[in-house]
């Protein structure tokens, strides 16, 4: 902040010049007025989403009666004793025990995961089924043999490294009682490691913004774009309708293996059904801790992204629903966008950086600054001052360490590769010794 002001102030002649040598050519001319009106589109897109955000309201749990049947299906994979955590997590939950049912696939993991299952079978018993697969498939392999298995109404994903609160699963459930438009609901993700390492307190601002602000204004539609892996429901009809073609997917000929939670969301909204964000269901799940794992984790993200855009615009301008398709229309058209600019927007990063290395810098800092500020009060209003303030670290981390990452993502979107499970050689080894020692 210091430094953006600081430069605007101290560089003003200079800024001046760059200013009168623009409007003197045409190419400046028409690069102010794109910057403008690239500008313009942001901030109003901003401002419909915080109208949007102003009238959304969480649904509120229905009695006990009320609830449907739920199954609670926990994908592992190299997780170790968070899924024990996670499964008593869940068995502690205030959901009538006679209408849940938790499911546990242990899908091939190199290390302990399947013992810390069993020890959380051998605590609850009859309360939670176990199972392994032979190999590892995939997170989408192991929701699907979870799907096949489950006896619910309503299906609730939960990822193995996740904890939830007492009262998130009625919360999840209670939209699809209440609502028969309802198809899917996201949760509520925050991070729960964020006082072990930077990153992580970084990520526990722009989660709460992303969730809390993002999704509640998508949720106002029922075109959340996304339900998350670590916390998601699913109306039963609505996952059976779509489910061969969701295990079957392909992108650019190959099998998709990643972005199953992008891609159930899409198939769901493609059915005519609405899809919902419950900013009182809470999950707390690990994020990762060193920058090497993070872009592995947005890379697969963007990947993802980059497939299901293009899945949601063969459907988003029919008509797929009853109803206002607009504001689901928007969303994408948004998303669009940031695709579109990836590769303008370096160039002319790298254009302004030999150039006007000094105007770079500073516009760059003001516009860290004025956007940053946006998620900084929202944190300080719903939670804390003064872990707001790492908004502000936390976009000149991303702006100068994770810029590439969309350009990449793009350019490898037929990639499947997981990146962030898999356990490196000498971890691998580390867990053979620990299994020796143990039996």
């Amino acid at each position: 902040m210091f430094g953006a002001v600081s430069l605007f102030f101290f560089l003003q002649p200079y800024f001046e010049k760059i200013y009168l040598e623009r409007i003197n050519s045409a190419w400046g001319i028409t690069l102010m007025v794109t910057g403008i009106s690239l500008l313009i589109l942001k901030i109003s897109f901003l401002i419909y989403i915080l109208f949007l955000y102003l009238r959304y309201k969480s649904i509120k749990s229905v009695p006990n009666k009320q609830l449907p049947s739920c199954t609670v299906i926990v994908p592992a994979y190299n997780e170790g004793e968070l899924v024990y955590k996670t499964l008593i997590s869940l068995a502690e939950s205030d959901y009538p025990q006679e209408k849940i049912q938790i499911i546990s696939i242990d899908d091939g993991s190199q290390d302990d995961t399947w013992q810390w299952m069993k020890k959380a079978k051998e605590k609850l018993g009859d309360r939670v089924s176990i199972y392994q697969q032979p190999k590892n498939k995939g997170k989408r392999h192991a929701l699907y043999r979870g799907f096949n298995l489950a006896t619910g109404e309503v299906f609730i994903t939960v990822d193995s490294d996740s904890i939830v609160k007492k009262d998130t699963l009625r919360n999840m459930a209670s939209p699809f009682v209440l609502n028969k438009e309802c198809g899917a609901v996201a949760g509520n993700v925050r991070v729960l490691n964020r006082k072990t390492a930077l990153i992580p307190r970084m990520l526990n601002v722009s989660f709460a913004f992303s969730f809390e602000f993002i999704r509640s204004a998508q949720s106002k539609l029922g075109s959340v774009l996304c339900t998350p892996g670590a916390l998601s429901a699913y109306r039963r009809e609505a996952v059976f309708n779509c489910l061969q073609d969701w295990i079957q997917q392909t992108f650019m000929g190959q099998v998709s293996k990643i972005g199953e939670d992008r891609a159930m969301t899409n198939m769901i909204l493609k059915q005519g059904y609405k899809v919902f964000f419950q900013r009182n269901a809470y999950v707390y799940t690990n994020v990762p801790e060193h920058y090497k794992n993070l872009y592995k984790m947005f890379i697969r993200w963007e990947r993802s992204n980059i497939r299901e855009n293009i899945a949601m615009s063969k459907f988003a301008f029919i008509n797929f629903r009853k109803g206002s398709k607009i504001g689901a229309r928007i969303l994408l058209l948004n998303q669009w966008m940031k695709m579109i600019m990836a590769y303008p927007a370096i160039l002319l990063m790298l254009f302004f950086i030999f150039t006007y290395p000094i105007l770079f810098l500073s516009s760059t800092l003001v516009s860290i600054f004025a956007f940053s500020s946006i998620q900084a009060l929202f944190y300080a209003k719903k939670h804390s001052i003064s872990e707001a303030l790492w908004a502000y670290p936390y976009s000149i981390f991303y702006a100068f360490t994770l810029f590439w990452i969309t350009p990449y993502a793009i350019a490898t979107a037929g990639r499947s590769g997981w990146l962030t499970r898999d356990l490196t050689k000498k971890e691998l080894k580390k867990q053979q010794v620990i299994a020796a020692v143990s039996s």
